[in-house]
């Protein structure tokens, strides 16, 4: 998706587009704004939502609270989505083949340009649709412009005077293909680099309705340039304020429905009563008889919200319903979450390969790293319903054996025996069940990487990788840096409902 507009009559405009064209940029946004909504209503209709425990009675609400709200958390979806997502952009709208809707479109429009060309055919020439739609160029053209473009504005003016154009056609002195080629000129200024072939292809069109339906085409993509423009220009200023703006929306999506944190609350009592767990069995002193709860130390806000965060990472997103102020970026945890079970998997097989080869084989990088490609890509679909792990698993054996005994013999080592096979066939296929002790270990060794990072603080270094991790370390540490990110940014937004939770949870623990 390419903002780059590195040209410099572009730069100039397309700050234009940032200043100039909020009304462009809310048609543009009119699709992703759709979008938003009709997640909105499935989600409210979800089975999910109907298990909410109710910390507060309900109370009715009006039809209108409900649309003021649905419209308060797209609007804060929409920024949230602009400022986490570095690449989000708009794309031109794509109706489907053969549904209704397009066409309905395709009629329209062809019934429009038939009577533009019809018009045009008549002897004289009727121009009164031609020039309606040179009317609509001339603002669309305007749009793109800075106020201090005064030499462009006023060429586009002087030009594209409808007055001017309508007295020629009474005249029958209207050249609309000179018209034509000052607008391709124009929109040549004006477009972003990656619209030049599509401009320049407008000069070989020579009849005049194709014409001018290309040109309303390449317009199009221009507006969406326009607003993406905007998206980027605005991005730097939303990511300075989008911190109160969401906790501001929030805030008035939760005095409309007083409820929207219980699920929060469930989250963080988990994370809290499972961190206590673990440290009363930490705590428990040889004898087996149990440490007086003076003797331990309290937990910390922070402990438990990080102990939370890495909880989103195991969670079952099919049956248990997503913490209301991290719901926004459910797709971004789960999409890490499969990261993450693709690596335990991998750093699993990886792990029991090179203790099973010879010493040395590990120590070649460049064998090191072919292995773990061929069973990236083995792994590649583990997150389609299609995928069976175990039956791949069982062909990533049968590969990466023939991958060490190549490799043993291109050494001069001794040959990988078929019992040293067979073992290693089989300590891979065990990969696949959840309770196997390699994998399991991997797994408690990921995300301890991951809550070490996060309570370092994610200015400072990368922590020490733990050991067995060395072979999937890159792809560890772009993982964590994600996710701290993520985490790091829904701190700061919702701290406040954080720690106000906890203020009470931690007080009863």
């Amino acid at each position: 998706m390419s903002e780059n507009l590195d040209k410099s009559n572009v730069n100039e405009t397309g700050k234009s587009k940032s200043n100039d064209s909020e009304q462009g940029l809310e048609d543009a946004v009119e699709g992703a704004d759709e979008a938003l909504q009709k997640a909105i209503k499935s989600d409210s209709t979800s089975p999910q939502r109907v298990q909410r425990p109710h910390s507060s009675p309900p109370r009715f609400v009006t039809v209108e609270e409900l649309l003021e709200t649905a419209r308060g958390v797209t609007n804060m979806a929409l920024a949230h989505e602009i400022v986490v997502n570095g690449d989000f952009q708009i794309k031109p709208v794509e109706l489907p083949e053969n549904s209704l809707k397009k066409r309905v479109k395709d009629i329209v429009h062809k019934a429009f340009w038939d009577c533009l060309s019809a018009q045009l055919s008549e002897d004289p020439p009727a121009y009164d649709h031609a020039i309606k739609l040179v009317g609509e160029i001339k603002e669309t053209l305007l749009s793109f412009l800075l106020p201090g473009h005064t030499r462009l504005r006023n060429q586009i003016t002087e030009v594209l005077d409808l007055d001017l154009i309508k007295q020629e056609a009474e005249n029958g002195a209207l050249d609309i293909s000179k018209l034509a080629e000052f607008i391709i000129g124009m929109m040549g200024t004006l477009c972003a680099p990656a619209r030049d072939e599509e401009v320049k292809k407008l000069k070989d069109i020579k009849e005049i309705v194709p014409l001018f339906r290309e040109i309303f085409s390449v317009l199009d993509l221009m507006k969406v340039d326009m607003a993406n423009f905007a998206i980027s220009s605005i991005r730097p200023h939303l990511m300075q304020q989008s911190v109160e703006y969401e906790r501001k929306k929030f805030q008035e999506i939760l005095e409309r429905q007083p409820n929207s944190l219980d699920f929060v609350t469930q989250w963080l009592e988990e994370a809290s009563e499972d961190l206590m767990t673990q440290r009363y069995k930490h705590a428990l002193p040889v004898g087996g008889a149990a440490a007086g709860s003076e003797d331990m130390p309290r937990l910390s806000p922070v402990a438990v919200q990080n102990y939370a965060y890495l909880k989103l990472l195991k969670w079952d997103h099919l049956q248990r319903p997503f913490p209301e102020t991290v719901l926004m970026d459910q797709s971004r945890f789960h999409e890490l979450q499969l990261q993450l079970e693709q690596l335990t998997i991998l750093g699993a097989v990886l792990l029991v390969t090179f203790s099973m080869a010879a010493p040395g084989i590990s120590s070649q990088a460049d064998f090191a790293e072919k292995l773990k490609m061929i069973v990236k890509i083995l792994l590649t679909d583990m997150h389609l319903p299609s995928f069976h792990l175990k039956d791949v698993l069982t062909t990533i054996g049968e590969k990466v054996c023939l991958e060490v005994s190549s490799c043993l013999s291109l050494c001069g080592s001794s040959p990988f025996t078929t019992d040293k096979e067979t073992v290693l066939k089989g300590q891979i296929q065990a990969v696949a069940s959840p309770d196997d002790p390699i994998r399991r270990i991997m797994e408690s060794r990921i995300l301890t990487f991951l809550e070490t990072y996060l309570a370092s603080g994610h200015q400072k270094p990368l922590p020490t990788v733990p050991g067995g991790l060395s072979p999937v370390q890159r792809e560890l540490e772009e993982v964590a840096i994600k996710f701290a990110r993520l985490v790091n940014y829904n701190k700061m937004v919702f701290c406040p409902y954080y720690d106000a939770i906890l203020s009470k949870i931690l007080v009863r623990s």
